[in-house]
């Protein structure tokens, strides 16, 4: 059998709260990291390709500079406030000169700083200048990224020839965008460490709330897998985990009913095993009883038959006891036979119970009438004294059976005063019908066994009087069947046995 998973097992599982909380504040922490990654390696190299289609741009718009050169051969244009907000709005500078270096006009500060630079381009004077990185190259232009050694920074840059034959420079420097990059991720970092307390905290309330039904289910089903059926499902979360609780619930209901019907199974099963068992155990006692209380008379029969055909004794008195003991036997046998059949009708329950109204007066005198040869033979006093008829409800010819064994009983057991008494005693809506005698008393521990099939008490008498220890197990079954009481009294001198009936029909 596989062992149940202890509490330490189980404890290895992190909480569903605990790992959803987790789960989002890792994901804003990766997001956060992400970004900065992002925004550190792509966000210069963006800005630079930003820059060079600005550029483009300038240099389309130089292209409509109008040069004009003076009677004195200076050269100059005007610059339009479009070309100035295009400068400031792009941190752009840019210097336009003539083929023979005069300069036309410029925009920005280090006017000389740009001349200087463009002359050396375009006479390849700067032999020391570090190498660029070519952007954009165009027949008329080129655009570039560059290190100024004089300024300390690096651009982007644009120089070449326009249409009208003058040579211009227009560069914007990079620094501020590594600036920008830095500031960025600064901020970035502030706010997103921020942002993941705030979520944090929020996530942990969030999550609380919304893992509070499935950990009410958890433990709902912890408590079902112990057979503990009384916790049910009551949160509310308006959402499916409520159909989910609702459905736990009625599992438990179900579960509870079937276990207790199983359980109902098992015990009605166990009691059937039981009945079977002691069923068994009262067959093979009953048929050892029998088989006890018929061997003794078949032998004696069988050895007084062999007696008489073998001629034994030639005498005719002897001849007669032989007979005598055989229809003696023979009789006994009969008896015991009438007596188990009647038993067996008695509980079996195929015996009908005649319900009628008769006077248990005259029944009982009936009863004494009859057995008057046997209580001469036990010269026994018998005193029995009612003078009016007493009526009650029973089956009259089971009730006869009754007082009959109950009577024969105290004559067999009869001793001392050798007196007998039956009385009738008023009991409310009942009669008590008692039967005693004197003698010995029966022994405490025998009192419950009387009842039962085959029982006796002095097992040499009740073999003297022929009795096979079956009468009382019928007036038992017979009270039973009428569902009235009987029961057996212990006195000093005596023993008394009685029953109940009705006086009136119930």
């Amino acid at each position: 059998m596989k062992k149940p998973a202890d509490t330490k097992s189980r404890n290895k599982f992190q909480p569903l709260r605990r790992q959803i909380a987790a789960l989002f504040i890792g994901l804003l922490l990766l997001s956060l990291i992400v970004i900065t990654a992002i925004n550190a390696m792509f966000l210069e190299h963006y800005y630079i390709s930003r820059k060079t289609e600005v550029l483009k741009e300038a240099v389309e718009k130089l292209e409509k500079l109008d040069v004009h050169t003076d009677s004195d051969g200076v050269s100059s244009a005007d610059i339009s406030d479009e070309i100035f907000r295009n400068c400031s709005e792009n941190n752009l500078t840019w210097v336009v000169i003539t083929e023979d270096g005069q300069n036309v006009c410029s925009v920005g500060s280090n006017e000389d700083l740009l001349e200087a630079r463009l002359l050396g381009y375009v006479y390849n004077l700067d032999k020391q200048k570090t190498k660029e990185k070519i952007l954009v190259q165009e027949d008329d232009y080129v655009i570039q990224q560059v290190s100024d050694r004089f300024a300390g920074m690096e651009y982007v840059e644009s120089w070449g020839q326009l249409k009208n034959g003058c040579y211009f420079l227009i560069r914007t420097p990079l620094e501020s965008i590594r600036e920008s990059v830095s500031i960025s991720n600064s901020f970035y970092l502030y706010v997103g460490i921020t942002i993941i307390v705030i979520s944090g905290i929020l996530i942990w309330i969030i999550t609380k709330k919304i893992t509070k039904p499935i950990s009410e289910l958890t433990l709902l089903s912890t408590k079902m897998s112990e057979l503990d059926f009384d916790a049910k499902y009551q949160s509310h979360s308006g959402n499916e985990i409520d159909e989910l609780g609702e459905n736990f619930n009625r599992m438990s209901e179900q579960l509870e009913k079937t276990i207790s019907e199983l359980k109902s199974a098992n015990n009605e099963l166990q009691k059937d095993i039981e009945n079977k068992e002691r069923i068994d155990q009262m067959r093979q006692e009953f048929l050892n009883n029998v088989s006890h209380e018929l061997k003794t008379p078949i032998a004696l029969v069988q050895g007084y038959a062999e007696g008489l055909k073998e001629n034994i004794s030639d005498d005719p008195e002897s001849r007669e006891f032989y007979c005598d003991v055989i229809m003696d036997e023979a009789s006994k046998m009969n008896k015991l036979v009438k007596n188990l059949l009647t038993l067996n009708q008695l509980e079996s329950g195929r015996d009908e119970v005649m319900m009628e109204r008769f006077d248990i007066v005259s029944l009982i005198r009936g009863v004494l009438q009859s057995m008057d040869i046997m209580i001469q033979q036990k010269e026994a006093k018998v005193s029995f004294e009612a003078d009016n008829p007493v009526y009650v409800w029973a089956d009259e010819f089971k009730i006869e059976e009754v007082v009959t064994n109950y009577t024969s009983n105290a004559l067999n057991h009869l001793d001392g005063a050798r007196e007998i008494e039956i009385r009738i005693i008023p009991e409310g809506d009942r009669v008590k019908i008692t039967v005693f005698n004197t003698g010995t008393p029966i022994p405490e521990e025998d009192v419950p066994k009387l009842w039962n099939k085959f029982f006796k008490v002095d097992k040499a008498r009740t073999r003297e009087y022929g009795g096979s220890g079956i009468g009382l197990s019928i007036v038992k079954a017979i009270m039973e069947g009428l569902h009235q009481e009987y029961g057996v009294q212990n006195y000093d001198n005596g023993v008394e046995f009685w029953f109940t009936l009705d006086v009136k029909n119930k």
